[in-house]
């Protein structure tokens, strides 16, 4: 009878072998398929993972809504761009009064020339800030908006080194914000 068993063992085994080698590979990463990667593609996408993972806990210090609870979401165009934060439920006034009250003060910071809050949370390296906090009084004019669910920043410019600097200074922020920011396209 132990003989007739060890067979039918040996089928389960395979059987459950077979079936954890065909599945899809779970990954602590979100969207992450570590099957179908290199070596060097694994480790950027962990790097990735971890430098978003840091920005959001440092974007508590400084953003005072829930960076789960909203989105980010940046527009370039030809003369700078918009940032737009919404809410993801639009009926979130609680979110909603956060995101414009924080927007109002970094506009004003930032037509100041202080990008101190940018800078703690991605770092004095950031893409496009060096240029941003050097930018005379005028150069960058800075426009204040509500909309539904949120507010939005419009950062123009007629300097086209300015304009390049937003637009790096956007990519670094969509990059590093990961899942709770996005491209936007101009209408």
């Amino acid at each position: 009878m132990r003989l007739m068993m060890i067979p039918l063992m040996l089928a389960a085994v395979a059987t459950a072998s077979h079936a954890q080698s065909t599945a899809s590979p779970t990954s602590p990463i979100e969207g992450m398929d570590h099957m179908h990667m290199g070596h060097a593609a694994h480790m950027a996408a962990m790097a990735k993972a971890q430098r978003q993972q840091q920005v959001s806990e440092l974007g508590k210090d400084v953003m005072p809504f829930s960076l789960a609870a909203t989105l980010h979401v940046f527009t370039k165009d030809a003369e700078g761009g918009v940032q737009q934060v919404i809410a993801r439920d639009k009926a979130d006034a609680k979110q909603t009064s956060l995101i414009r009250r924080h927007l109002q003060e970094i506009r004003e910071q930032f037509l100041a020339g202080d990008f101190l809050g940018p800078s703690h949370i991605h770092g004095a390296q950031m893409p496009g800030l060096a240029e941003l906090s050097v930018a005379k009084p005028g150069q960058i004019s800075i426009g204040y908006e509500d909309v539904t669910g949120g507010a939005e920043l419009a950062y123009r410019t007629s300097d086209p080194a300015l304009v390049v600097a937003i637009h790096r200074w956007f990519d670094a922020q969509v990059s590093d914000h990961g899942k709770d920011a996005m491209v936007g396209h101009a209408h």
